[in-house]
């Protein structure tokens, strides 16, 4: 895509850290730029990107240069997860929560955590049960944009955008499975053949419940198809 042909969310977007945090109040990088584009949020929300950050975004907006809003976060050196793999006992939450998929293991199995690739967004700690999971500064006397370099950040962003694209392939595949199943338990109610008042009436039951599955199902389809259609526009 051209400069022409980016939005201000775009632009925006590509002055974030890609760190995919959660920090500034929003799921990732691209809705907080989608906020702050549309004057939503406030532009010193990122304690990853730091003073620096700010000041970039302040650049693009042609607004003043603002402090880091404390309540999102202080400027900090660059942390790295790392692992105590003698105490994981693999139960693949941290896996889960990593929007960069920077950390490898197996159900009941050892993790860790590939350092080349971790952004140091610290998703993976609250979940772990056995606080096993440390953030160690890496990038000693260096913060925000000094700690962090535009090529780490386009990494990022393609390895979180790898991950939606595969969690949401993951859902439609569940959701189709589940949707057959749906449908051959409505034929197999559909073809028995009751013969009292309550088995007429749980024939009935049965009908409702698949059929409004069904339908939600139908539903939520349609409304990730414009999701997508809105997103690409």
């Amino acid at each position: 895509m051209s400069d022409l042909q980016k939005t201000l969310a775009d632009r925006i977007e590509d002055l974030l850290p890609q760190t995919q945090c959660k920090k500034c109040g929003y799921p990732a990088c691209r809705p907080y730029a989608e906020a702050i584009a549309d004057g939503s949020a406030g532009y010193n929300q990122c304690p990853p990107g730091g003073n620096e950050g700010v000041a970039r975004i302040a650049a693009l907006l042609g607004r003043p240069v603002i402090p880091l809003n404390p309540a999102n976060g202080i400027e900090r050196e660059r942390p790295l997860a790392v692992i105590d793999e003698s105490a994981c006992i693999g139960c693949t939450l941290c896996i889960q929560a990593c929007p960069v998929d920077a950390i490898v293991g197996a159900a009941k199995q050892m993790h860790t955590v590939l350092p080349s690739l971790c952004t140091g967004c610290d998703l993976c700690v609250p979940p772990c049960p056995v606080d096993c999971i440390d953030m160690r500064p890496v990038t000693p006397g260096r913060t925000g944009w000094d700690a962090w370099s535009h090529s780490d950040a386009d990494a990022a962003r393609s390895r979180h955008d790898a991950r939606s694209r595969r969690l949401q392939r993951d859902k439609q595949e569940n959701d189709a499975r589940l949707a057959a199943k749906a449908v051959a338990k409505l034929k197999e109610v559909e073809a028995s053949a009751p013969a009292t008042d309550a088995e007429r009436n749980e024939k009935e039951r049965k009908r409702a419940i698949i059929q409004a599955a069904m339908e939600r199902a139908r539903m939520q389809k349609e409304q990730a198809m414009q999701d997508a259609a809105k997103k690409n526009s």
